[in-house]
């Protein structure tokens, strides 16, 4: 029987590498979805879209390793293995981030205090962003190969690097004013719901970090 994913794996490892983060992001994405479920107490919809988050960052994993078993030793491309294999490693942790996070919450059946929702919608919304805007960079590796990683498509995915950071501090600047109004609301909550109030958003914004790391390791990329 054929391996479902050799299809993917060619003379270059960009398509499956853009495949993963293709996955990573479908799994952030959910969480959009996944919170409105939550404000609402709707749990039956929030455990089939923490199960949906589940199956797609399997599929990512299925991904991860199948580049890592069939990435050949050497490349015959402008970048090494390792800083591919690193990339790879932080895609991952994104889609990760969005696991936990929609563990947590429906673990808990966590009550998300009516002050908080406005904030917190944009907060995973401006996370979710950023994973979004780092699919579009890892999404122009096709044309930096083609280009041998010279020219206009080097400025290209440094501006969307830059606009990458810029997203990123979006979500540091939400976090900060997520975390001031629940420490004003933290008095009348119980103790143990506003530990893990903190540590969601924590998880948010470890996510949107993650994303914003995969910019990083590009510039590397582009630098070496």
């Amino acid at each position: 029987m054929s391996n479902p994913f050799a299809s993917l794996f060619g003379k270059s490892p960009i398509k499956p590498l853009q495949e993963h983060m293709t996955a990573v992001v479908d799994c952030a994405q959910y969480l959009a979805a996944f919170l409105d479920a939550t404000i609402a107490a709707d749990w039956k919809t929030a455990a089939n879209l923490h199960e949906q988050i589940g199956n797609t960052e399997h599929r990512a994993d299925e991904l991860k390793k199948q580049l890592r078993l069939h990435l050949p030793k050497s490349l015959f491309m402008p970048m090494s293995r390792s800083d591919l294999l690193e990339l790879l490693s932080v895609q991952d942790k994104v889609a990760n981030a969005a696991k936990d996070i929609s563990g947590i919450m429906l673990g808990r059946q966590m009550a998300i205090p009516e002050p908080l929702q406005p904030k917190m919608k944009d907060f995973v919304g401006a996370a979710i962003a950023v994973a979004q805007q780092a699919l579009k960079a890892i999404n122009e590796l096709d044309e930096l190969l083609e280009t041998g990683f010279s020219g206009g498509e080097i400025d290209i995915i440094e501006q969307m690097i830059e606009r990458l950071d810029e997203l990123e501090d979006t979500t540091d600047g939400l976090e900060r004013e997520l975390r001031q109004k629940l420490f004003a609301l933290e008095a009348d909550l119980p103790p143990v719901e506003v530990m893990f109030l903190y540590q969601t958003i924590g998880g948010i914004g470890a996510m949107a970090d993650h994303a914003e790391r995969v910019g990083g390791r590009l510039q590397l990329l582009l630098a070496r």
